[in-house]
């Protein structure tokens, strides 16, 4: 019931050929100490400016997930690629797509991120991930033998109904890719991971982007794995790229369950009812 993961840690920036160059070396230096599953982050081969996306998006299949497909086939590796930006059939827009290849390196999962991330925070930061990504409209739990992995990405993790969802499909280990804002990450990033595995008695692997790239987009790192009870089993303190392994023990899911039966006593037939609302 033991499976060791690995949560890879990038700089990533526009240079597609160096960002996917960097991650190899990282992801066979996480096979090299023993993960089994292997997640890098949110836009592991391009974290640039807007005007970037369409000479970095590829098809799915393309070049890059048919170069890693091979590494995990040659790593005999579950390897996760937080995330891509994929071509679509809408003009000026892509999607923000997460790739799970098997250990035979072929294509398992694909998950388009759902919730996309428009912000205004005055005098911090402005961003509109909308007016070029497309949101997906598909929930996503790849089964492997040993356990089920739900796939999220970054701003999902705002929206904790996606993840009971997921919990209730099966997921017991959940992936949250991110190139989480910096300012945002120091106020929340640890909170909401942590809160995401707690209140579904999951296990969350969280690759995330560090550091600022020379267009001046900075992320805040801290790539976490944390247990079904909400405790840090690694983490990622350094402002470089790094990588934190950690032996999960999947049978935590279901004792932490048993304790604390939270999908048993969850009311489905009030929460589908309106919410009664009194003034004053």
């Amino acid at each position: 019931m033991e499976l060791v993961v690995a949560a890879v840690q990038l700089s990533s920036g526009s240079d597609t050929t160096r960002n996917v160059d960097g991650a190899e070396n990282l992801i066979n230096a996480a096979a090299d100490q023993g993960a089994r599953y292997i997640q890098v982050p949110e836009y592991f081969n391009f974290l640039g400016p807007f005007s970037g996306f369409e000479g970095a998006a590829e098809t799915i299949p393309g070049p890059t997930t048919s170069r890693m497909a091979e590494l995990a086939r040659s790593r005999g590796v579950t390897l996760h690629l937080g995330s891509l930006l994929e071509k679509t059939s809408e003009k000026g827009k892509f999607s923000n797509t997460s790739v799970v290849i098997g250990p035979r390196g072929t294509i398992v999962a694909l998950y388009r991120k759902i919730h996309l991330f428009d912000v205004n925070v005055p005098g911090a930061i402005t961003h509109r991930e909308s007016d070029i990504i497309a949101p997906g409209d598909e929930m996503v739990v790849a089964r492997f033998k040993e356990f089920g992995l739900g796939l999220s990405v970054c701003f999902d993790v705002r929206f904790p109904e996606l993840y009971r969802e997921l919990a209730l499909a099966g997921a017991d280990v959940i992936a949250i890719p991110a190139a989480f804002n910096a300012v945002t990450g120091r106020a929340h990033w640890d909170q909401l991971v942590r809160a995401r595995a707690i209140e579904n008695h999951v296990f969350v692997v969280a690759a995330a982007q560090v550091g600022t790239t020379t267009e001046g987009i900075a992320t805040y790192g801290h790539s976490l794995v944390v247990d079904p009870w909400g405790e840090v089993l690694a983490e990622a303190l350094s402002d470089a790229p790094e990588v934190v392994v950690a032996t999960l023990d999947l049978s935590d899911v279901a004792r932490r369950r048993a304790q604390i039966a939270v999908m048993d006593f969850r009311r489905p037939d009030v929460y589908d009812r309106e919410v009664r609302v009194i003034d004053e």
